[in-house]
């Protein structure tokens, strides 16, 4: 019964670590520590349900793991005025403790072939994302210039010649100066061209993308 405890919570390590060693290479909030730590504690979480439930209610404890999760989710992803970052790491949390809870009730293959996938959706498809974006980027893109000046048909103009799809999501007014907020969808290319474009122009004094 011992080993057994101690095969189960070295295997969840194992696995968190693995994972977490992927977010820490690449430089997220959760990286190695945190991972193993998640692991651990998920797992030996499902090992005290399994004795303090008993055979007639062993996911008494379990079935709350997924719930305190949702605090440490929380707390990695981080929203800016043009995006949200931190839910890919977010995602590898709530799946690193649903394979350490695996190992912990003893389904060491399912938990090994879960970990693995994550590995693989996490390394692998990191490089397809990469090519989706040099073809297709989203931003957010703020533009401020003096209200004696035509900026808003200049900026319509420069995103039609650097093919740069755009939507006014709205401006913003003071004594000299008008601010635009635009949504601009195009590949990579276009859009450092646009934004060095942009840079050039004498009449934008502020760019934000």
């Amino acid at each position: 019964m011992e080993l057994e405890i101690i095969i189960r919570l070295v295997l969840a390590a194992f696995w968190g670590a693995l994972i977490g060693a992927e977010r820490e290479y690449r430089g997220k909030a959760a990286g190695l520590r945190t991972t193993i730590m998640i692991s651990v504690g998920a797992c030996f979480f499902t090992l005290m349900s399994e004795w303090i439930g008993g055979p007639g209610n062993p996911d008494r404890i379990a079935s709350n793991i997924v719930t305190g999760l949702g605090f440490l989710c929380a707390g990695v992803i981080f929203r800016s005025d043009s995006h949200v970052s931190g839910i890919t790491t977010a995602a590898a949390i709530w799946s690193v403790a649903a394979v350490s809870m695996g190992v912990g009730a003893g389904y060491y293959f399912a938990s090994a072939c879960a970990a693995l996938m994550i590995l693989l959706i996490l390394t692998l498809l990191t490089v397809l994302q990469d090519k989706i974006d040099l073809i297709s980027e989203h931003k957010t893109l703020r533009i401020t210039f003096k209200r004696t000046d035509d900026g808003y048909n200049r900026c319509k103009e420069l995103f039609k010649v650097h093919s740069v799809k755009s939507k006014l999501l709205g401006q913003r007014r003071t004594l000299d100066h008008l601010t635009l907020e635009w949504q601009v969808h195009a590949s990579k290319y276009s859009m450092d061209s646009l934004y060095t474009a942009l840079l050039q122009d004498p009449i934008f004094e502020e760019l934000v993308l």
